[in-house]
């Protein structure tokens, strides 16, 4: 849509003066950030303020009642977009409508809990903002509904008018409750409402409800009932066309056209001249319009008006007819020096049958983009918006639903609806879904998990692996070793889960035993995704060995880790006192080769070539070794491991 000049709106921000003080403002993805910088208006430096404003350009998502409609919507939508594409038009049709009035449904649902709400509440702000969301909540179902009849429904003419006619009954509904009133009251003909309540009835085509109350006035006036009488008459015998039925448009348009005389001989005959009440509702009967414009208090809106002028005088209107008297009406109607107010321009556009001029006016009237969102997203699916495109390449249905669903995600929980929104977006939507999902906060491992889950089910891969590194960084931070190595396996991240695994060894030596055993025992194939992991692992396994007494495996596996290269050089003493408890067996343990691998590590270790962190605590099988006696220590492995070369040759 083309860029619309209008003024933006002001927001005040609370203890801030513009003349003095400069603002700085960050921009967020649904919200901004204003702060008080160090600068004057006038030039030169002032101490700046310690408070950031947040600015929210879509309050509505924070209202608990609003959200409602968020949630029960998105449901709607999703089943929208399961109906298949290679139906028959019209099988489809009856499906569009009946999902229209289930978004309707929602809005009204939500409209009358907002009420409630506004009239239980002490607080005035909120009553008053309850009042405003109610608001606009009724001008939204109203232009919905309009929208339902012209677009999705398409009614033919004939059932035009009847269809115009429910949608005002539907958004006028103050004449019951003025009508219940009157007839609770002792003498209901005599009440000062009661010539209110039969014309109002008459103005929106209810003639039984008018000749119900009528009788009660009749009978007040005997003189009179043969007036009465022939009005009642009249009522009863207006034609209304019935689509069900077998009688073609032409023959209603003929019945009509007699009626029509027969009220309007009434008139020249001069029958009611002696009650003007009754006079003026048989000249509404004929579509006076001098007489409908005396009652504007009682039709209200220039939109009743139309709807009542057409039952009267063009009950067979036609869709394509309709702009003509509707810009007539309004022009009647409204006093000329009062500016349309922005509901009666778009309303007049769907009139006028401009499907995007409705949208566009919609957008720059309404405060969020859930309306038009879903409105577009159904009159697409009905083949009525393929027309128009954005210069950008995206369709107007795909930029609305784009801006609603990233409007979502700024919510710590409506974020979740966004991503069905983003899916059914082929064009930027799964862009716009990998730009928005990494903004998510990852308040909780819970919250993550949800996140994956989502980016795993789209191969979002990259997405994942960013997730679980902030994820594995955070625990580690935390200290919770176990789970910054499990973060780190989900992601692949090779670099990260060698940091990991070497903390989890220099906790093993300054403590003497291992955290997550359950994490550490089964690692499986993830402990190949670095060297490091590797050890960790195969030292844990060592160490498992050693506990069931298996010991001739546990050597086995001590000097592959060595051999192999896969400990760390600053790890080897710590092996090799491991060994020690393995060397003192009754029973050989290492073989004469193995104690040759293990005399050779032992002189790799002290020729200088690779010499042990002398701050690290030493450990025998999870005991310390004070760093004094290091240097006695080698002397003990070369005396025990020269004794066990001995044996094994002896027994050799």
């Amino acid at each position: 849509m083309e860029e619309v000049d209008v003024e933006p709106t002001t927001t005040p921000i609370p203890g801030f003066d513009s003349n003095k003080k400069h603002l700085g403002f960050v921009w967020g993805p649904g919200d901004i950030l204003v702060y008080e910088t160090i600068y004057k208006a006038s030039g030169g430096s002032a101490g700046g303020c310690p408070f950031v404003h947040e600015v929210r350009k879509d309050e509505d998502i924070y209202s608990p009642i609003l959200r409602k409609l968020f949630n029960e919507s998105h449901h709607i939508f999703v089943g929208l977009q399961r109906i298949r594409d290679d139906l028959p038009s019209k099988n489809k049709k009856p499906q569009f409508v009946s999902i229209s009035k289930n978004y309707r449904s929602v809005i009204r649902a939500c409209m009358e809990e907002l009420q409630q709400v506004a009239v239980s509440t002490q607080d005035a702000a909120l009553a008053t903002q309850y009042g405003n969301q109610v608001s606009i909540l009724l001008a939204v179902e109203l232009i919905w509904n309009l929208c339902e009849v012209l677009f999705i429904d398409a009614a033919p003419a004939g059932s035009l008018v009847l269809h115009l006619l429910d949608w005002v009954r539907l958004h006028k509904a103050d004449v019951d409750e003025k009508a219940r009133e009157v007839l609770a009251s002792e003498s209901p003909a005599e009440h000062q409402a009661y010539w209110d309540v039969v014309i109002s009835y008459v103005l929106q085509g209810r003639m039984d409800e008018a000749r119900q109350v009528l009788v009660k006035r009749a009978t007040l006036q005997p003189a009179a009932r043969a007036m009465f009488k022939l009005l009642d008459n009249l009522l009863m015998k207006m034609p209304i066309f019935n689509p069900g039925e077998t009688q073609t448009l032409t023959e209603f348009d003929v019945k009509w056209r007699h009626w029509r005389e027969e009220v309007d001989r009434c008139l020249q005959d001069q029958s009611f001249a002696s009650n003007p009440h009754l006079e003026d509702i048989c000249k509404i009967l004929v579509g006076d319009e001098d007489v409908l414009l005396e009652h504007k208090e009682l039709l209200s809106t220039w939109y009743h008006f139309l709807v009542t002028r057409l039952l009267f005088s063009h009950p067979t209107v036609k869709p394509t007819e309709l702009h003509y008297y509707a810009q007539s009406s309004m022009h009647m109607f409204l006093d000329t020096r009062c500016v349309p107010e922005p509901l009666d321009s778009i309303l007049l556009a769907a009139f006028e049958f401009d499907i995007h001029q409705v949208i566009k006016d919609c957008s720059i009237a309404l405060n969020n983009w859930w309306f038009v969102g879903h409105l577009t997203d159904l009159l697409d699916h009905c083949k009525l918006l393929q027309s128009h495109n954005l210069h950008f390449g995206s369709n107007l249905r795909e930029f609305l639903l784009l801006e609603y669903a990233s409007g979502l995600f700024t919510h710590h929980s409506l974020w979740q609806l966004a991503v069905d929104y983003f899916d059914h977006c082929p064009e930027f939507g799964r862009v716009y879904l990998e730009l928005q999902i990494e903004r998510v906060p990852l308040d909780t491992e819970r919250k993550a998990l949800k996140v994956i889950r989502i980016c795993e089910q789209r191969q979002m891969t990259e997405q994942v692996r960013s997730i679980c590194k902030i994820m594995a960084k955070k625990a580690l931070r935390n200290n919770r070793l176990g789970s910054a190595l499990s973060w780190s396996i989900r992601a692949k991240d090779a670099a990260f889960a060698t940091l990991i695994s070497e903390r989890f060894l220099q906790d093993y030596c300054a403590k003497g035993t291992f955290s997550d055993l359950d994490l550490i025992d089964n690692l499986g194939p993830a402990m190949l995704l670095s060297d490091r992991l590797t050890f960790l692992g195969k030292y844990r396994e060592f160490h498992r060995l050693y506990g069931e007494k298996r010991f001739s495996d546990a050597a086995k596996l001590l000097l592959s880790l060595m051999t192999a290269k896969i400990a760390p050089r600053s790890f080897w003493m710590t092996l090799l006192t491991d060994a020690l408890p393995l060397l003192e067996q009754k029973e050989v343990i290492f073989s004469a080769d193995q104690t040759h691998e293990l005399m050779f590590c032992l002189e790799e270790l002290t020729s200088g070539k690779s010499v042990p962190n002398p701050d690290r605590p030493m450990q025998v099988l999870g005991y310390p070794l004070s760093n004094v006696c290091f240097p006695f220590n080698l002397l003990i492995h070369c005396f025990i491991i020269c004794s066990n070369l001995y044996s094994c040759l002896a027994r050799g």
